[in-house]
């Protein structure tokens, strides 16, 4: 049996990507501007620069520098003090990774709800969908970042089972 590949977001169309670059502080930030998901493969590859996690969490209106965002990027709150230290050393791999990643699911979040207040709201609050979990705490793993993915999709389109 064949089984279909999901395409990523970022490659679904330029404006998602053009999203997900601006949260993470746009051209200016990331010395590069990201036209394909090649582009945003290479920058992550290198890993992003520090400053760009720096602007995605001064972007965020309602989630603060709590427990559950250093879940969702997969730092600590101390590590990320750090790494304010060294601003010119990039992030590891992961760490990018894992702060795109985060960036993608806020963007997709935020068109669906209409604003980025609400998007993080969304986040931090209780769904049905996922058995009572909160969409932000299950972001610490592959897995949990499929199920909030998934989640996200049934509600774009209006499935909710």
């Amino acid at each position: 049996m064949a089984v279909a590949a999901k395409a990523p977001a970022s490659a679904a169309g330029g404006g998602e990507l053009q999203k997900i670059e601006a949260l993470l502080g746009g051209s200016r930030i990331l010395s590069r501007s990201l036209t394909n998901a090649l582009d945003a493969h290479e920058l992550l590859l290198h890993g992003l620069p520090a400053t760009a996690l720096d602007h995605l969490v001064g972007t965020l209106v309602v989630l603060g520098k709590n427990e559950s965002l250093e879940k969702a990027v997969g730092m600590s709150l101390r590590t990320w003090q750090r790494r304010k230290d060294t601003p010119s050393k990039p992030l590891s791999q992961e760490q990018s990774g894992r702060a795109w990643k985060f960036a993608e699911i806020l963007a997709k979040a935020t068109d669906i709800f209409g604003s980025q207040a609400e998007a993080e709201q969304w986040l931090e609050r209780p769904a049905v969908g996922l058995e009572q979990r909160r969409p932000i705490d299950l972001l610490g793993t592959p897995a949990g970042v499929e199920l909030v993915e998934d989640h996200l999709d049934r509600m774009e389109y209006g499935v909710y089972a």
